[in-house]
Protein backbone atom coordinates (compact mmCIF):
# COMPACT_ATOMS: atom_id res chain seq x y z
CA UNK A 1 0.00 0.00 0.00
CA UNK A 2 1.38 3.47 -0.96
CA UNK A 3 0.86 6.72 1.11
CA UNK A 4 -1.24 9.65 -0.71
CA UNK A 5 1.84 11.74 -0.20
CA UNK A 6 3.74 9.55 -2.60
CA UNK A 7 1.41 10.09 -5.50
CA UNK A 8 0.99 14.00 -4.56
CA UNK A 9 4.48 13.97 -4.41
CA UNK A 10 4.53 12.71 -7.85
CA UNK A 11 2.12 14.49 -9.33
CA UNK A 12 3.34 18.10 -8.38
CA UNK A 13 6.81 16.86 -9.82
CA UNK A 14 5.52 15.88 -12.87
CA UNK A 15 3.27 19.14 -13.07
CA UNK A 16 6.02 21.44 -12.68
CA UNK A 17 8.73 20.03 -14.91
CA UNK A 18 5.96 19.39 -17.38
CA UNK A 19 4.92 23.26 -16.79
CA UNK A 20 8.70 24.87 -17.10
CA UNK A 21 9.54 22.59 -20.15
CA UNK A 22 6.43 24.26 -21.97
CA UNK A 23 7.15 27.69 -20.71
CA UNK A 24 10.43 27.12 -21.81
CA UNK A 25 9.91 26.73 -25.02
CA UNK A 26 10.69 30.00 -28.05
CA UNK A 27 12.96 31.64 -24.92
CA UNK A 28 15.54 32.43 -27.35
CA UNK A 29 13.44 32.97 -30.45
CA UNK A 30 12.25 31.28 -33.38
CA UNK A 31 14.43 28.67 -34.04
CA UNK A 32 16.26 28.57 -37.46
CA UNK A 33 19.76 27.72 -38.89
CA UNK A 34 20.79 31.32 -39.74
CA UNK A 35 22.37 32.30 -43.62
CA UNK A 36 25.66 30.84 -44.06
CA UNK A 37 26.74 34.18 -46.59
CA UNK A 38 26.21 36.19 -43.22
CA UNK A 39 29.62 36.71 -41.85
CA UNK A 40 28.17 36.74 -37.81
CA UNK A 41 32.19 37.47 -36.06
CA UNK A 42 33.00 39.65 -33.33
CA UNK A 43 32.01 43.20 -33.53
CA UNK A 44 34.62 45.86 -34.58
CA UNK A 45 36.47 46.73 -31.39
CA UNK A 46 34.85 44.36 -29.13
CA UNK A 47 38.40 43.53 -27.56
CA UNK A 48 39.18 47.16 -26.54
CA UNK A 49 37.91 46.99 -23.61
CA UNK A 50 39.63 43.98 -22.55
CA UNK A 51 42.69 44.58 -20.05
CA UNK A 52 46.20 42.56 -20.84
CA UNK A 53 47.26 40.30 -18.18
CA UNK A 54 50.22 41.68 -15.96
CA UNK A 55 53.69 40.16 -16.70
CA UNK A 56 54.95 37.47 -14.51
CA UNK A 57 57.10 38.11 -11.30
CA UNK A 58 60.52 37.22 -11.67
CA UNK A 59 61.88 35.06 -8.75
CA UNK A 60 64.56 37.44 -7.00
CA UNK A 61 65.85 34.70 -4.81
CA UNK A 62 67.80 33.73 -6.81
CA UNK A 63 67.27 29.88 -6.57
Amino acid sequence: MHCWARYLFIAVVTVLGLGSIVTACGQKGELYLPDPSENRGAPVGAADDVPSLPEPATDTTGQ
